[in-house]
This record gives structure tokens, sequence and C-alpha cells, in this order.
């Protein structure tokens, strides 16, 4: 095997910053031309249009929630083979991966089209202002969907051999081709909403297409012509016991995040262009644990198919170490500059005074969020990603409680829009260190262990 990066030796800090940085860079990157999107749509289209397209935030992470947890279902078993050093299987695996998730990004742009109306009407309860705005926006999206799917699988095929860079290659091409053509679309041609998810479903084609010629082309083993591809169903099967419950832990955070999203609504269309701005800026600050979850992922896979549990075991610490350090600093600069920040968006000093209020809560709760959220990764390489489901589920459960217990007495009030976090947080932590410490998640791997490694 000559191809990819291993990660099965060496100190697992270092490769989990080689990997993450590349990772993170390429979320960030993504963010920013997220922000870029909003920021020109606030300026050009008015904040109703912002708000529109905040408003759709929570069904579009539902169907993103299919894309990365199903790819990163199958790139687990890729990396699991890659790290036994199995190429037939590693081929086997990618190829049955990539017909999985285009067949599903080709339903779920159907079906998104089609509850697009109800959706958003019944469900997520937009105001009336807005609705029109938000069911054009979201249609539109949906168009390119199948794109984002595509992406995903193979950028995880390629994270499973340990080529994190050049996903963020991608990126930089996406985010250029997005950035101007919001430019074009909504600041020259006045398109609005439509013109800002054109916009996007370009950009998602393009780094599609960029991802899929890098990957045959970098990595033979990837290139595999069209009458080659063969369904396995025990490799589909594993690909969806893998990628389920990876899958379904993001889509009970769109669920949660759209019960939130609904409660948030209630207090009108200010609070809802505030909830939209901080709800973004709540992500840049996740950024590092997400993209260290998605590393350990990688890292915990090429292990366990080398069988070197002790080093799954030290690489979920020395993770979690990296986590907090990461967001501590993002947490400091937040607060600083806060108000600076939310005044890019074009919010009026309204809807401004509480995204600034939202941002400077979550730089204090989320430091809770990030010492446990990596070792999600470190589940899921193992195969115990029912976990992080499980978590997810009581922390936003309890967030919603208390959006609707809170949201309306004299004790919170509407300041449980951004401190909501907390009741959901601490729960989650504690669930998450107790199964790690436990050591259950070696469950049915210890029999193959391999050499033992110390810090």
């Amino acid at each position: 095997m000559t191809y990819g990066r291993a990660m099965t030796a060496g100190a697992p800090w270092r490769h989990i910053l080689r990997f993450a940085f590349p990772v993170l860079a390429g979320s960030l990157l993504q963010h920013l031309y997220s922000l870029v999107d909003q920021i020109i749509v606030g300026n050009f289209a008015g904040q109703d249009a912002l708000a529109a397209i905040g408003t759709t935030v929570t069904f579009t992470l539902f169907f993103l929630a299919l894309a990365i947890g199903f790819s990163a279902g199958s790139g687990v078993l890729v990396s699991q083979f890659y790290g036994a050093q199995d190429d037939a299987n590693v081929r086997s695996a990618s190829s049955v991966g990539v017909l999985l998730l285009l067949g599903f990004g080709a339903v779920s742009t159907a079906v998104g089209i089609l509850v697009a109306r109800p959706a958003f009407d019944y469900f997520v309860d937009a105001p009336d202002e807005i609705l029109d705005l938000t069911v054009k926006y979201f249609t539109v999206y949906m168009y390119g969907l199948i794109f984002q799917f595509g992406f995903n699988i193979f950028a995880a095929n390629l994270r499973a051999v340990g080529d994190s860079a050049s996903t963020l290659y991608f990126l930089v091409v996406s985010s250029i081709v997005n950035i101007v053509l919001d430019l074009l679309f909504v600041g020259q041609f006045r398109w609005g909403v439509v013109g800002a998810a054109a916009a996007t479903d370009v950009a998602q084609a393009v780094s599609c297409a960029v991802a899929y010629v890098y990957m045959i082309r970098r990595y033979p083993i990837f290139h595999i012509r069209l009458r080659e591809y063969r369904w396995d169903w025990r490799v589909a099967q594993r690909i969806v016991e893998l990628g389920f419950p990876i899958a379904l832990h993001m889509v009970v955070i769109a669920v949660g995040t759209t019960v939130i999203q609904r409660a948030v609504n209630g207090y009108g269309k200010i609070m809802t262009a505030s909830f939209a701005v901080g709800r973004q800026l709540e992500l840049f600050l996740n950024f590092p644990s997400h993209a260290l979850q998605t590393t350990l992922a990688t890292f915990t896979g090429q292990n366990v198919g080398a069988k070197r549990l002790d080093r799954v075991k030290l690489g979920g610490r020395q993770t979690t170490v990296i986590s907090i350090t990461f967001t501590v600093f993002i947490s400091i600069f937040l607060w600083i500059f806060a108000p600076q920040i939310v005044n890019f968006f074009g919010l009026d000093a309204e809807a401004g005074g509480y995204c600034t209020r939202h941002v400077r809560a979550i730089t204090v709760i989320n430091i809770v969020l990030c010492s446990y959220l990596p070792l999600f990764g470190l589940f899921q390489g193992t195969g115990h990603g029912a976990i992080p489901a499980f978590v997810a589920t009581v922390a936003l459960t309890l967030r919603c409680l208390s959006m609707y217990l809170f949201g309306h007495g004299p004790f919170l009030g509407y300041t449980i829009v951004w401190w909501n976090g907390i009741f959901g947080f601490g729960v989650g932590c504690f669930i998450s260190w107790s199964y790690y410490l436990s050591g259950r998640w070696r469950r049915g791997l210890d029999a193959d262990a391999g050499p033992q490694e110390t810090e």
C-alpha cells in the first residue's frame, strides 16, 4: 500500500493536528462564504431575505445530515480496510458508497422540493412576512443537493486514506465561485434569495466535479469505470450500519434546531434575524471541535483496522485537550469583538443588540460542548455511533424543553434563546465521558488489539 497517509504509527497528536488543520480550514472557508452570502443578502436584498435564508437552515441541516452521515459511514469502513492494508475491499467499499450516496441525493432532492411549503408553513411556523421568500430559497437550493451528496462521498474516501488537505483546495474553488456569483446574482442582477440559492447550487456542482476528478487521478484505486461499479448488499448494509447512527445524530440536531427555530420565530422577525446570525457565529465557534471529531473518526478507523486500540484511547484524550484549547482562544476573540462582527450583517440596532448578547453567551456555554464533542469521532470509528446520537437526543431534548419552559417566564425570558445550551451540554458531557472512561467502546474489538503504546 503506497498511497495515502497512514496514522497507525507515531505520536497520535501530531497526526491529529496535521489531519485536522485542513479539515478546520475547509470548514472555516465553507462557513466564511456562507457568512459572506448572508452579508451580501442582508445588504442587497434586505433583512427579510436574510431571515428567510436563516429559517431554511434547519431543513438544509437535515439533508446535510444524511449526506455527511452516510458518507462518513462509508469513510469509516474504507479507513478500516485501509488500516488493514486490504486494497480490494477499499475499492469495493468506496464504489458502493458512491452509488449509495448519489441515490440518497436524488431521492432527497425530490422529497425536499415536494415538502418545502408545508414544512416551513406548519412545522417551522415561519413568519408570514418571509414564508414565500423562505420557500423560494429552499426550493432552488434543493436542485443542487445531489452535488452536495457527491462531494461528501468523494471527500470521505479521500479522508479515509489520510488525505484531508485536498478538500480544502476544492472548497477554495467553490468559495470563490459562490462569492462571485452572489455578487453577480444578488448584488448586480437583484435576484434576491433565488440568486443566493442559485449561486450555492453552482458552487456545489463545481466542488463535486473537482473533487471527483482529483480523486480518480490522484488515487487510481478510486478510479472505477462506470461498467465496473458493482452493488454489494453486504457492503451497503455495513455502510448503513456505520452511517445511520452518524446521520441520526445529525438529524436529531437538525430536528432539535427546528424546534428551537420555531420557538425563536414566536418572538417575531427581529429575533429570527438575530438568531440566524448568532447561529452562524456559533457554528464558527464549534468548528475546531467538529473538525477534530472528523479527524478522530478517521484516526480511530485506521487504528481499529491495524488492531491498535491503545492508540485510539490515547488519541481520544489528546484530541480533547486540543479541542478545548482552540475553543477557548476563539471564545475570547468572539467575546471581545462581538459588536463589531455583528455589525457586518446589516442588522438593525435592536436585532444587533440581541445578537451580541447571544454570541457572548455561547462563548461561555460552548466550552463544555467542545470538551466532549471530539469523542463522538472515537465512538463512530469503533462502530459505536449510536452513543453520539443518544447524547445529542438527550442534550437537544433538554434544550428544547428549556425553551418552552422558561421562554416566557420571569427567570430567563427571551434570553433562553441563547442560554438553552447550558441545560443540554452539561448532561451530554457527563454521558460521553462516562462511556469513554468505562471502556465500553472497546466492546467487540479487544480480542483484536495489538501491541500497547504509552504517552
